[in-house]
């Protein structure tokens, strides 16, 4: 089992930077490929980005490419999407998940998922 924790959400202005971390727990928590979603009120999820266990693999989605980066620290098991130029569009809430079974923006494919945190940004 893993457990997923998000952490960081908050109110930020238009344009400014937020950092969000994903913090593991669990079983090979650090071997495990992690995808980034967000999804707003009244949307549908969306898939961010996804990390592969090593950092060798990252991908983004158009939507924010450019603006966010996703990291992972595997010595303190945590996973990062740092936040930048973020606009009011990117008002979610915010959830990490891991050990996809399928392809990395599919979120049905995930096995494991954390609690998610909001993130506000005003114009």
């Amino acid at each position: 089992q893993v457990q997923l924790v998000e952490s960081g959400g908050g109110l930020v202005q238009a344009g400014g930077s937020l950092r969000l971390s994903c913090a593991a727990s669990g079983r090979t928590a650090s071997t495990l490929t992690v995808g980034w979603f967000r999804q707003a009120p009244g949307k549908e999820r969306e898939f961010i980005g996804g990390i592969n266990w090593s950092g060798s693999s990252i991908l983004y989605a158009d939507s924010v490419k450019g603006r966010f980066t996703i990291s992972r620290d595997n010595a303190r098991n945590t996973v990062y999407l740092e936040m930048n130029n973020v606009r009011p569009e990117d008002t979610a809430d915010y959830y990490c998940a891991a050990d996809p079974k399928g392809g990395w923006s599919d979120g049905d494919a995930y096995e494991f998922w954390g609690q998610g945190t909001q993130v506000t940004v005003s114009s």
